[in-house]
C-alpha cells in the first residue's frame, strides 16, 4: 500500500527485454535501507525490487503491466515518480494507493494558471463514473484531488510544490498517464449498484 506522496523522482538508467521488461532506476533512496523484495510505487505501479546497488534498483515488469500502463513507453534518461510502500505508523498525507493501475486517462490540455497548472484529463468511459469533484485519484502515483469533472474528462490543479517535488512539472497535452481509482470510490458504486 502507499499514500500517493512521491519521496523520490528516480530516472530510467536502462532498459532490457528479457521474458518480461527489466528496469534499472536510479534513485536518492538510501538502498541499504531497502530490502530485496520490497515494493516500490514506480510511476504508480507497485513494482518489486529484483536487485539492487548504492543509488539504483532493478525491478522486473511483466508484459500484463507493460500492456496495461505507460511503463512501456519508458525510455532511458526518463525521470519517474517513486514512493516506498507504507509502513505501520506512517503519515497518511494522500490517501490509501494500492499501485494496481486501472487504465490510462490522457492530459487533453495543459493551461498556466498563475503559478499553478490546470490540466484536464480523459479518463476510459468504463472508469470516468469513478471520478467525483472533490474526490481522489492517483496519477502516476501521485495522489491529487479532483477539480472538476465534464463526461469522460476531468480536471486537476498542479501548484508549484508538486510541480517541483514530482514529475507533473513536465506534463504535456498528448501524454498517457497511469490512473488509479480511489478504491472507496469504487465500493461507494458497487453498494448503489447493489441497492438499485
Amino acid at each position: 500500500m502507499f499514500t500517493g506522496i512521491i519521496t523520490d523522482i528516480g530516472e530510467v538508467r536502462a532498459l532490457e527485454r528479457r521474458g518480461d521488461l527489466r528496469a534499472r532506476i536510479g534513485t536518492r533512496y538510501d538502498m541499504a535501507q531497502v530490502d530485496l523484495g520490497a515494493s516500490i510505487a514506480c510511476d504508480g505501479v507497485c513494482l518489486t525490487v529484483v536487485d539492487m546497488g548504492n543509488d539504483w534498483f532493478d525491478v522486473d515488469i511483466s508484459a500484463e503491466t507493460v500492456a496495461r500502463t505507460n511503463l512501456g513507453g519508458w525510455s532511458e534518461g526518463q525521470r519517474v515518480n517513486l514512493e516506498r510502500s507504507l509502513k505501520v505508523g506512517d503519515e497518511l498525507g494522500g490517501h490509501i494507493v494500492s499501485g494496481h493501475i486501472d487504465g490510462l486517462a490522457r492530459v487533453v490540455s495543459v493551461a498556466e494558471e498563475g503559478d499553478s497548472t490546470r490540466v484536464t484529463l480523459r479518463a476510459p468511459e468504463e472508469l470516468a463514473r469513478f471520478i467525483a469533484p472533490k474526490g481522489s485519484v492517483a496519477l502516476n502515483g501521485t495522489s491529487l484531488t479532483v477539480n472538476e469533472v465534464y463526461g469522460c474528462d476531468f480536471g486537476i490543479n498542479f501548484i508549484p510544490h508538486t510541480k517541483e517535488v514530482t514529475t507533473w512539472g513536465n506534463v504535456a497535452e498528448g501524454d498517457d498517464v497511469n490512473l488509479e481509482i480511489d478504491t472507496l470510490a469504487r465500493y461507494v458504486a458497487r453498494l448503489a449498484e447493489m441497492s438499485a
